[in-house]
């Protein structure tokens, strides 16, 4: 059974992100849509798995704006809707976000953000409860799954109350962790509802915008106020005059400090979940009876710096601190936490925080490498090969945010400059414009829709002289195998229509437009050259759309059906021992032997082919003969 079906009184061990999801539904959703972003994937993930089972409206959306959009809208015929996104994502987002401020909703409407300190899978560590600050929208944090699961129920019923979005801010570790969550009855959901027309509402022109940002500012005071009597804002009085306010995962990690250090009971604790606006009456009546403050809050001191303006604003006089003990970057655990909160408390920080356990082994690095068989490997050798045949030797590559940026690194050295979802046609434009050097851009399939085409438009336009390579595995790989408009299926396995890149490209007006297969390297070089000869004599824009599934989807289907998965060996007479297949495809599956010969690992070949193709000596070749099913596995994907 699916986590998410458990009946009313259970109590279910749930991810952050399904707990998210559960509470969403137990407060009635009625549509969701998101662009998937770790750490936030899960949630739609799991409301998609029991979508037909509660009855209500689930998308995986082109990006983040749209699916904001889409939910927004949703939410002003009436239907409790939430859309979530990476942190990221919400930049993405930015412009209807703050415009839905102005306007407000009708039904309840949640935006969750997930944040990633540390960037274990971001480009940057932004702290989106700026974004709270800067449209007036509140930003409500839980540090615990059941947490999330009860302030998610809680920020529904504020935004329909105020008519008024809300933001959920989750961490990694709220999204990412397991807890106990006790389950609650599911209403009656209302998936479908009108929309009352009211232009003078909904229509942001001046004239009305005028009107609705003095509006916003009066609705912004009620809310300032409300935020005082949340019951997830908790006040420990433990008769001490030192406080520690916290909140999100700040919490947690906060008590396992005191218990540490054998201070529990000894000092004062205002946990907060109504980060934004700040609960102020609450603060204010804790910092009273205290003569020093600790501020404990992941990455940015947006909460401290609201302390310290209450305290001076009312002549509170109580020393406050914050990132001058707590750390400003990353994400905050018990060994980060310990340091400062001993400073505060004015007691030691046991000997094992203070010398931890040292090796002297020096651990190699291993850097995140490409699955075996992955077709982006053979893109990258393909293109590299392509380059040097057509004597293109002085090349800048823009690249992009996927699986692929893993080439950045050796031996492949294709992303030169990296910004964001989408940046690499855009970037790729300026530097052809400004730079006499050969220009590639490179993107995934799942980045081409979600951000690419407008950039596509604009090399069209401007006669942008690069060459556009799309890795199109057909599916959004890197956050768990999403479906995105190029897959042929959505969020609920429902088959729709393929919208082809090649098509997009040729209807912007891209004069050279070539459909690639990376298994077949003869081929996807003769392609490759022909397109960038195509770019060096016309000055302009030339596509490659690379097409194979992602390797990971096809041996899984594969294993399901029983389909025997051919694998490749090495003939050692004929080995010379060059290196390429190792070096310069650098499959995982292939490594050298003490006489460099190569030798391939049958647990990890994926039969591909491409070391086969590219060896010089014919030293390569399959264990059997690929069935026509192992053929007909890689083409329904």
């Amino acid at each position: 059974m699916h986590p998410l079906l458990y009946p009313p009184g259970s109590v279910v061990l749930l991810l952050g992100n399904e707990a998210i999801a559960r509470g969403a539904i137990e407060a009635g959703l009625g549509f969701a849509a998101a662009y998937p972003g770790t750490p936030s994937t899960e949630i739609l993930e799991s409301l998609a798995d029991v979508a037909e089972h509660y009855g209500f409206y689930v998308e995986w959306s082109v990006n983040e704006k749209v699916a904001f959009e889409s939910a927004y809208a949703a939410s002003l015929c009436g239907v409790r809707s939430l859309t979530a996104m990476k942190h990221v994502g919400l930049n993405v987002a930015a412009d209807a976000l703050m415009s839905s401020a102005y306007i407000g909703v009708e039904a309840g409407f949640l935006i969750v953000s997930a944040e990633d300190p540390d960037m274990w899978s971001s480009q940057n560590e932004q702290d989106n409860r700026y974004y709270g600050l800067h449209a007036y929208i509140p930003v409500f944090e839980a540090y615990s799954p059941w947490e999330a699961k009860e302030l998610v129920k809680y920020a529904f019923n504020f935004s329909e109350k105020f008519k008024h979005p809300v933001i959920f801010r989750s961490t990694t570790r709220v999204s990412h962790s397991s807890g106990p969550v006790k389950f609650d009855v599911v209403p009656s959901l209302k998936s479908t509802g009108r929309f009352v027309k009211d232009p003078s509402r909904f229509a942001l022109v001046p004239a009305h915008a005028r009107k609705l940002r003095v509006k916003l500012i009066e609705k912004w005071r009620s809310i300032c106020e409300e935020v005082n009597n949340s019951p997830f804002n908790k006040y420990i009085d433990n008769g001490s005059r030192r406080l520690i306010i916290c909140c999100g995962t700040g919490y947690g990690y906060l008590m396992d400090c005191l218990k540490i250090l054998g201070v529990e009971g000894k000092v004062n604790i205002l946990k907060i979940s109504t980060t934004v606006p700040a609960p102020r009456r609450l603060i204010l009546d804790a910092l009273g009876g205290c003569d020093v403050a600790l501020v404990i809050e992941e990455l940015e001191p947006i909460l401290e710096r609201d302390v310290k303006a209450m305290a001076f604003e009312e002549g509170v006089e109580c020393e406050i601190h914050g990132k001058d003990l707590i750390p400003l970057i990353g994400e905050l655990n018990i060994d980060k936490l310990i340091h400062g909160v001993a400073k505060f408390m004015d007691v030691p920080v046991p000997s094992n925080f203070l010398n931890p356990l040292k090796c002297n082994i020096e651990i190699p690095t291993r850097p995140p490498t490409l699955c075996s068989g992955c077709p982006h490997r053979a893109s990258f050798l393909e293109l590299k090969w392509a380059l040097a045949k057509s004597g293109v030797r002085d090349v800048i590559f823009a690249g992009d945010i996927g699986c692929y940026s893993l080439g950045v690194d050796e031996p492949f050295k294709v992303q030169d400059i990296m910004l964001e979802m989408g940046g690499g046609i855009g970037s790729a434009n300026g530097l052809a414009h400004a730079s006499n050097q050969f220009i590639v851009a490179i993107m995934g399939d799942s980045t081409f829709y979600h951000a690419c085409i407008p950039a596509l438009i604009n090399s069209v336009y401007n006669k942008s002289p690069m060459l556009v390579m799309v890795l199109d595995n057909r599916i959004t790989a890197m956050t768990g195998h999403q479906p995105h408009p190029g897959s042929g299926f959505t969020a609920t396995g429902a088959r729709v229509d393929e919208v082809k890149i090649e098509d997009i490209a040729r209807g912007v007006g891209v004069k050279c437009v070539e459909t690639i297969d990376p298994f077949n390297v003869k081929d996807s070089i003769d392609k490759l050259v022909k397109a960038i000869k195509f770019v060096l004599e016309n000055r302009t824009v030339a596509l490659v759309n690379s097409r194979r599934a992602c390797t990971l989807m096809v041996v899984s289907n594969a294993r399901r059906r029983g389909v025997r998965i051919p694998r490749y060996l090495v003939d050692l007479e004929l080995c010379r021992a060059c290196g390429i297949c190792y070096n310069q495809l650098s499959c995982p599956a292939i490594t050298p032997m003490p006489d460099k010969k190569a030798s391939i690992d049958p647990i990890l070949c994926f039969g591909c082919s491409v070391c086969m193709q590219i060896c010089p000596f014919n030293a390569i070749k399959p264990s059997e003969t690929p069935s026509k099913d192992w053929e007909e596995v890689w083409r329904v994907n």
